[in-house]
């Protein structure tokens, strides 16, 4: 990830196209680096070429190396990019440690399994999570995570399609958007894209987007608990969402990969709301509930009900674009997982959620008592702290040069998060007490 180059939009213009190498100029974490490349006569991506800047967190990683390079002794405390940092328990890792030496063994040793799962894991996923929402095994499709589950349902989706996101919002939705090609050209005055519908989603809305006045969308991308707001919509607020679909005939792709976090009786699934089953696609993650970031688990809901225009049931091309683009995820990430929901290892992964809720609360209390509005902490990992009148990365330069915290500019989420620094709470316990110390102290 620290070698990642970025290469010049000037690579490989028309005049470019030879049979000569060409010297070509890229930029990476050590500076400019001149290279001798050779141009095909095949054109960039013109969807890639719309694409602005570097995908959020790659950056952040490279202004985390720089500043090392700037202080190799600074001792760096990152809570950005949400890296979940405490052990599995284990219950889980015994259990996945199991299935990898069985494989070792002719008794033991799988191959390919099922594309969309293990169905052991599908039902267990179902009841645990779904339990009394109609939810069915064969619904629920498991995977490598909700990030990749979410290009795969941009993948699924017509180029025509129209999308909605929530501003701020957690920014796979908005760059795979524009990969697809559905997003339209950037525009530099707003920093929105032409055809993406942002629904405003700010403290003096209660972070739910007025829906009365928003323009209609076919899919919508809903996150709550909200990344990287915190907040986590109520029940009446998803009932107003999954009205305004069925009314305006649109889809809702709801990422509930937070939910765990949740502390008081919002909604922990879409699929909790009457109707929901008919208008909406939930997709979640084991990653920040079971510390499964680099394991590497997740799921998609798609219902039966949910039907195309034409009739058509939405899961049907699901599972032929999980069938054509992905062999199934790694059998010990799902031993892990099943592990993750008998009634032991659940208790074992709330005691590490219950950790980092702890640490949140630290970092709300800390902002809080230097006289700053702070949001989310409560039912999300994430905190988002209002900097009035403040460049986002401005503040976030300020943090890292001079506390050698590392955070997250809210404008990297959309141009609504201007004014905002997201802070994570997945950090040891003694880096967030550090990390409060010196805040208090720079501010």
């Amino acid at each position: 990830m620290m070698h990642y180059l970025q290469l010049s939009s000037r690579i490989c213009m028309p005049s470019c196209i030879s049979s000569q190498p060409k010297t070509i100029w890229t930029s990476s974490t050590s500076g400019n680096e001149m290279r001798v490349g050779h141009c095909t006569k095949v054109s960039r991506s013109v969807n890639m070429e719309n694409l602005q800047n570097e995908y959020l967190f790659p950056e952040i990683f490279m202004r985390e190396f720089v500043h090392t390079q700037k202080y190799p002794h600074a001792r760096l405390i990152r809570l950005g990019v949400g890296n979940t940092t405490e052990p599995i328990p284990d219950i889980i890792t015994s259990s996945m440690a199991e299935h990898a030496h069985a494989l070792s063994t002719v008794q033991g040793y799988r191959g390919y399994g099922a594309e969309q799962g293990h169905m052991e894991l599908r039902r267990a996923i179902a009841e645990k999570f779904y339990n009394n929402m109609g939810i069915e095994g064969d619904e629920v499709f498991v995977s490598d995570g909700a990030q990749c589950d979410i290009s795969r349902l941009q993948m699924l989706l017509g180029s025509n399609v129209t999308v909605a996101v929530q501003d701020p919002s957690f920014p796979a939705y908005i760059d795979s958007t524009v990969i697809a090609g559905r997003a339209g050209r950037f525009q530099e005055e707003t920093g929105k894209y032409k055809n993406i519908v942002y629904l405003n989603c700010r403290p003096e809305n209660n972070f739910f987007p007025d829906l009365s006045t928003a323009s209609r969308a076919d899919i919508i991308f809903f996150c709550s608990p909200n990344n990287p707001t915190g907040n986590a919509a109520s029940q009446q607020q998803l009932k107003q969402l999954v009205e305004f679909a069925k009314a305006n005939g649109s889809i809702i792709v709801y990422d509930s990969s937070y939910a765990a976090y949740i502390s008081d009786d919002s909604p922990r699934s879409i699929y909790e709301i009457p109707g929901a089953r008919e208008v909406a696609i939930e997709v979640s993650s084991f990653s920040k509930f079971a510390g499964f970031t680099g394991v590497r688990l997740g799921w998609t809901v798609v219902p039966d009900e949910l039907l195309y225009a034409n009739g058509f049931p939405v899961i049907k091309d699901y599972n032929r674009i999980v069938c054509t683009c992905f062999n199934g995820a790694s059998n010990i990430a799902q031993a892990g997982g099943l592990a993750c929901l008998s009634a032991e290892g659940y208790q074992a992964i709330t005691t590490v959620v219950d950790y980092y809720k702890e640490n949140a609360k630290i970092i709300v209390d800390t902002f809080r008592s230097l006289g700053l509005k702070v949001y989310g902490g409560k039912n999300a990992p994430y905190i988002w702290v209002h900097f009035p009148g403040l460049s986002s990365w401005d503040v976030f330069n300020e943090i890292l040069e001079k506390t050698d915290i590392v955070t997250i500019p809210g404008k990297g989420f959309g141009p609504g998060g201007e004014e905002y620094i997201r802070v994570g709470a997945f950090a040891h316990r003694e880096s967030i007490l550090e990390a409060s110390k010196r805040l208090k102290t720079l501010f």
